[in-house]
């Protein structure tokens, strides 16, 4: 498949959403490759990009708000 191709199979208010729950599963570690292969095809880089910067962000201040909770307690 072509680049031309690829663009023309993008969904642009999709494609965003998609990320999301592509990049949350990533955290996980579990996705089907069929399903990968998917949404590689219908999503931006640079949506995958910044979700996943906003997701670690988010995964390392709610552990850090955790550890205060604990040690507070």
């Amino acid at each position: 498949m072509t680049e031309g191709e690829r663009n023309k199979n993008r969904a642009p208010g999709g494609s965003f959403w998609r990320s999301i729950r592509m990049v949350g599963w990533s955290f996980f570690g579990i996705r089907k490759s069929s399903e990968s292969q998917e949404d590689m095809a219908q999503v931006s880089p640079f949506h995958i990009i910044v979700v996943g910067i906003a997701g670690a962000v988010i995964f390392v201040v709610g552990l850090i708000v955790l550890v205060n909770w604990v040690v507070a307690k």
